[in-house]
């Protein structure tokens, strides 16, 4: 994966509060990391279908210039409390193929269908400071119906068939509730 340049191989001492440390840079399923510290966990769907990708998403998902992609956003719900502000793309045409799977997710975890098929492989970890100028930061406090501080977030390209699908996650304020 050939991150932009703010995205980071791992985040950087001194920039990440200590206590969001783990959650950046554990390459486990971050869903069975959040159940196994909560009694429910819910997903609540924001939104499902074509939209513009940012440039660099855009590249890693193998989409010619100024193509929609395909894309899911979700708040991982943790006993009541959202804690994660998830946002898939994947290139349309692979709706069809590896990733058909994808599209028929509903209100279940993705994370979890991608640990559970062994032919699935990860990529790298990449971590960045979401700031409010960025549109997932946004988009996050638009989910949340009020302001946000500073985020952090990572991302992962998840490959099957060797066709991407990138994930990324926005830890949000209340994670700090899940230890």
């Amino acid at each position: 994966m050939s991150p932009d340049r703010h995205w980071k191989p791992r985040p950087l001492h001194g920039q990440v509060p200590q206590r969001l440390r783990p959650w950046l840079t554990d390459a486990n399923s971050l869903t069975a990391r959040i159940a196994a510290r909560c009694t429910e966990l819910r997903v609540r769907v924001l939104r499902t279908g074509l939209a513009l990708p940012v440039e660099d998403e855009r590249r890693l998902v193998g989409l010619p210039s100024k193509r929609r992609a395909w894309t899911r956003e979700v708040l991982l719900v943790a006993d009541g409390w959202p804690v994660v502000f998830a946002h898939t793309v994947l290139a349309p045409r692979h709706l069809r193929g590896p990733w058909r799977m994808a599209a028929g997710m509903g209100g279940r975890p993705l994370g979890a269908a991608l640990f559970a098929q062994p032919r699935i492989v990860r990529g790298p970890l990449h971590c960045q400071r979401i700031a409010a100028a960025h549109p997932l930061h946004r988009r996050a406090e638009q989910a949340l119906g009020r302001k946000l501080p500073v985020l952090w977030g990572r991302r992962s390209r998840f490959l099957h068939a060797g066709n991407p699908l990138l994930v990324t996650e926005v830890f949000l304020p209340d994670i700090a509730r899940l230890g």
